[in-house]
Parts: C-alpha cells; sequence; structure tokens
C-alpha cells in the first residue's frame, strides 16, 4: 500500500514538472512521423518490393512505441542516475562503433550499421546526443578547475568518433557532429578566436584526406562540385526533391498521390520532407519546422532559469544537435546543401534514428523538469 502510495506521488510529481509544452511537442512530431511514413512507403513496400503494403509503416509504428517508452522512461528517472547512466552508456555505443568496420552491413558502398537480427543498429545514433553530454560534463569540468584542457579532451574525443565515421563513410553526421562541437564549446564561453583557428585546422584536415585519399574521399569532392555545378555530376535525386516541393505547392497533392518515394531511393528517410511537402504542402511542413523551433525556443528559455552550469550547456548542445540536423535535411532537400544523407528527427523512416532522437528527446525533457525539492 505504501509502495503504491510512493509511485503515485512520484507519478504526480513527474507530471507537475515536466515541461508539458516540449513534452507534447515531441509527441506530436512522433505521431505526425507514424501518418506520414504510413503515406511514404505504403507503395514502396507493395509495389516495388513485393512486401505487405503495411512492412514498412508497421516497423516504424513498433519502433515508435519503443521510442516513446524510451523517452518517458529517461525523462522520470532521478537526474542523479542519469547523470551516472552517460558515461557506461557512451563507452558502449563508442565500442559498438568501432565493431562497425569489422562486422557492420555493406549498403550502397557504406558500412554503418550493425545487424542486431530483430534489427540493424546505427551506432552513431546513439553515440551523438551522449557526445554532447560527455562533451559538457568535461568542459564544466574544467571551467571548475580554471583548466582548458578540457577542450582539448573533447576535441580529441570528436577526432576519434569523427575518424570512425569517415572510414564508413559518414560525412553528413560527421559535419553534424562537428557543428554541434563548435556551438557547444562556443556556449562555454571560449574565445571566439579559438573558434576561428579550430575551423581552420578542420578545413585543412579535409583538404588533406580529399588530397592523400582521394580513392576513398573523392565522392566528398564530387558532390560540392556537382553541388555547385550540376552539370557536372548526377544531381537526380536533389532535382527530384526540389521538383516535389515545387509540385506540392502550398496545399499539396494530396495523400499518395507524391511520386518522389517512387522516383528516389530511400525517400522515406533522406528526403522525407520533400515527401511531406509534396503530399500536403508547404503549410504542413513549415508547421514541423515550426514545431522543432518552438522546442529549441523552449529549450533556451528553460536554461535562464537553470543555475546548473553543466545543465545548460547540455540543454544548449542538444538543442544545437536537435536544430543542425532538422536544417541539414531541410537544405540537402531544397538544394541549398550538397548531399549528404541526413534524417528528419523523429519523422524519417528507421529504428536508430527514432531510439537516437527519443534519448535526445528523453534527456532533455529530464533537465528542463522543475526541481522543487533535491532530487
Amino acid at each position: 500500500m505504501l509502495k503504491n502510495l510512493i509511485n503515485s506521488e512520484r507519478l504526480s510529481d513527474y507530471w507537475r514538472n515536466i515541461d508539458k509544452n516540449i513534452l507534447f511537442s515531441f509527441l506530436t512530431l512522433f505521431f505526425l512521423g507514424i501518418f506520414f511514413s504510413f503515406s511514404s512507403t505504403s507503395s514502396l513496400a507493395g509495389e516495388r518490393l513485393n512486401k505487405d503494403f503495411y512492412h514498412y509503416f508497421s516497423r516504424h509504428l513498433i519502433f515508435s512505441v519503443l521510442a516513446i517508452f524510451v523517452m518517458f522512461v529517461i525523462s522520470y528517472i532521478n537526474i542523479s542516475f542519469l547523470k551516472k547512466t552517460i558515461l557506461p552508456i557512451f563507452i558502449l555505443s563508442l565500442i559498438l562503433l568501432i565493431l562497425v568496420p569489422l562486422f557492420g552491413v555493406e549498403i550502397k558502398g557504406a558500412k554503418r550499421w550493425l545487424d542486431l537480427f530483430i534489427f540493424r543498429l546505427q551506432p552513431i545514433e546513439i553515440i551523438k546526443p551522449f557526445f554532447v553530454l560527455i562533451t559538457a560534463s568535461l568542459i564544466c569540468r574544467g571551467k571548475e578547475k580554471n583548466s582548458r584542457y578540457s577542450y582539448f579532451l573533447s576535441l580529441i574525443l570528436l577526432s576519434i568518433i569523427l575518424a570512425l565515421l569517415l572510414n564508413q563513410p559518414d560525412v553528413g553526421q560527421s559535419i553534424l557532429l562537428i557543428t554541434t562541437w563548435i556551438s557547444i564549446i562556443f556556449i562555454s564561453g571560449i574565445k571566439i578566436s579559438y573558434i576561428f583557428l579550430i575551423f581552420g585546422l578542420m578545413i585543412f584536415s579535409l583538404i588533406s584526406l580529399l588530397t592523400i585519399f582521394p580513392e576513398k574521399f573523392g565522392y566528398i569532392a564530387n558532390r560540392i562540385n556537382t553541388f555547385f555545378d550540376p552539370t557536372k555530376g548526377d544531381s537526380f535525386q536533389t532535382d527530384k526533391a526540389l521538383a516535389a516541393i515545387k509540385q506540392g505547392g502550398l496545399k499539396g497533392q494530396g495523400m499518395g498521390e507524391g511520386i518522389l518515394k517512387d522516383s528516389v531511393p530511400e525517400a522515406h528517410t533522406d528526403y522525407i520532407i520533400a515527401v511531406i511537402t509534396e503530399e500536403f504542402g508547404s503549410i504542413i511542413s513549415i508547421l514541423v519546422i515550426t514545431i522543432f523551433l518552438f522546442i529549441s525556443y523552449k529549450i533556451i528559455k528553460n536554461c535562464i532559469k537553470i543555475s546548473d552550469e553543466n545543465l545548460k550547456i547540455s540543454l544548449c548542445g542538444l538543442s544545437s544537435l536537435l536544430i543542425f540536423q532538422t536544417f541539414i535535411h531541410i537544405g540537402v532537400n531544397t538544394s541549398l546543401l550538397p548531399t549528404t544523407g541526413m534524417t528528419l528527427p523523429f519523422l524519417s523512416y528507421g529504428g536508430s534514428s527514432l531510439i537516437g532522437s527519443s534519448i535526445l528527446a528523453g534527456v532533455i525533457l529530464n533537465f528542463t523538469k522543475n526541481r522543487f525539492k533535491d532530487e
């Protein structure tokens, strides 16, 4: 009886303290992802792959339910326990990323997934939110000790992950991690001159890779050349995505009436915003973007009330990760950025992407809770 009363009290405290605006925004994105998955994958499964029409939709639904459960669990647990699990889970995820070149599954020339029989796991999706939390923790400890070595340690950690990603190769996730890391160290108060120096070193490193290993990284130069001059390469996917967005107009062609999902491979992952715009119109796409921006706004607003420096930097880093990934995806779909193969959080098809998004959402909800008493 007493145990049930305590659990009831904890649930009551959880519901009272959780930021409901952020919670309902995340849930809205999950449910929109389920709906758009039904629209974008039915014909792909039934007509092109000879599978059940609801094959991809049912898998997306299962992963979405699991992801929502993970989000609630992470947002519910005690913050002190959550902080203790960050390092072990990050190390485990990093080990899985190291195993990818050895035991990974290669798809279309890229080896990014581990086959776990039930589903294929992309370890970088799990690493991303925990990398932000580890980096924030390193920087805060360094500031407490008045040491600048924490920035150097976080750069080494970033370099290790980048080396593993570029070996796959996965340039899109590499760019996402670099921009997120730069935003974290900028928020922490590092001198702007150091940021320019780091940025210059990274540009130099990229040029060196393209020069030394042209057979492995030459496709990066080809994509950049094609971006600036479409006649120099194959821009079929981006051209089709941009045409679909134009075709959709303001109100869209109607549910299931789009042709992009049938003409571009992996449209339900890398080009989902173009599929949404083609079928449901720019109004719905703008609504989706507004939800992401609203979440970011609420996170920053919460940061003003939080006195814990670690929580502030962590939340700003997670917000940056979410917004950068969103706008890289949109930029590729609208031909504003070179092709990178970036999913849209919460909405794109893919179990790893959904679980990674749920971890990010859960941590944000946990860190933004009102803490009226010492946990």
